[in-house]
C-alpha cells in the first residue's frame, strides 16, 4: 500500500479547505480527546492542544512542507502527543500553574463522548481573514509564501527585522486566540 499522499491533502485543504478540516476533526480530535484525558488533561487541553497541531498541519500542507508516512489524522494525532508531552513538561517546571477550580480531567468526562458525526466544522483560513490586512499579510508571506523576514519587514514598513518578528509572533496568538475561542464557543460536548 503506498503512502498517503500530502500532495493530495494540499489540493483538498485548497480545493475544500472546511470539508478537509471537518473530515480531519472527525476523525482526529476524539483520540485526541481520549489520549489528552488518559494523561492527565482537561476538556480544554484538549481543544488547545488539538488547535495548535491542526494549526500545525495545514501549514505544513498548504506550504508545501509535510511529508506523510501515515493518514493525515494519524499525523495529526502525533503532533497533537508531542504538543501535549510537550505542555506537560512546561507545566511541572510551572509548578504553581495548577488547574483551575472548574476544571474536569477528561478521563472523568470519557464515558460521555457523544457521536463523532455530530462535531462542529470549522476553518482556520477563515480566521486568518478576519485578522486584519496587516497580520493577514505578514501570517502569509512568512508561513505560506516563506519569505525572509526581512522581506516582510521592509514590505509592511517594519524598521527593523526584530519589529517584523514581533508582529508576526502576536499575530499568530491573535490567530490562536480567535480559534480557540470559536472552537469552544461551537458548543463542543463532551
Amino acid at each position: 500500500m503506498p503512502a498517503p499522499s500530502a500532495t493530495a491533502l494540499r489540493d483538498a485543504l485548497l480545493a475544500d479547505r472546511e470539508q478537509a478540516l471537518t473530515r480531519l476533526y472527525h476523525r482526529a480530535f476524539p483520540p485526541v480527546r481520549r489520549y489528552v484525558g488518559n494523561h492527565g488533561g482537561t476538556a480544554q487541553d484538549a481543544q488547545d492542544v488539538f488547535q495548535d497541531a491542526l494549526v500545525i498541519l495545514y501549514e505544513q500542507a498548504v506550504g508545501g512542507t509535510l511529508v506523510l508516512t501515515a493518514s493525515a489524522s494519524t499525523y495529526l494525532v502525533g503532533i497533537a502527543r508531542n504538543l501535549w508531552h510537550h505542555e506537560q513538561r512546561r507545566r511541572a517546571r510551572l509548578p504553581h500553574e495548577a488547574l483551575p477550580d472548574d476544571a474536569e480531567p477528561l478521563a472523568v468526562l470519557a464515558a460521555e463522548e457523544v457521536e463523532d458525526s455530530a462535531e462542529p466544522a470549522f476553518a482556520v483560513l477563515d480566521y486568518v481573514e478576519r485578522l486584519g490586512e496587516k497580520c493577514r499579510n505578514v501570517l502569509l508571506a512568512f508561513y505560506y509564501f516563506q519569505q525572509p523576514l526581512t522581506q516582510i519587514a521592509q514590505a509592511n514598513g517594519y524598521r527593523s527585522v526584530r519589529s517584523a518578528t514581533v508582529q508576526k509572533f502576536k499575530c499568530l496568538e491573535r490567530l490562536r486566540n480567535s480559534v480557540r475561542r470559536a472552537f469552544t464557543a461551537e458548543n463542543i460536548e463532551y
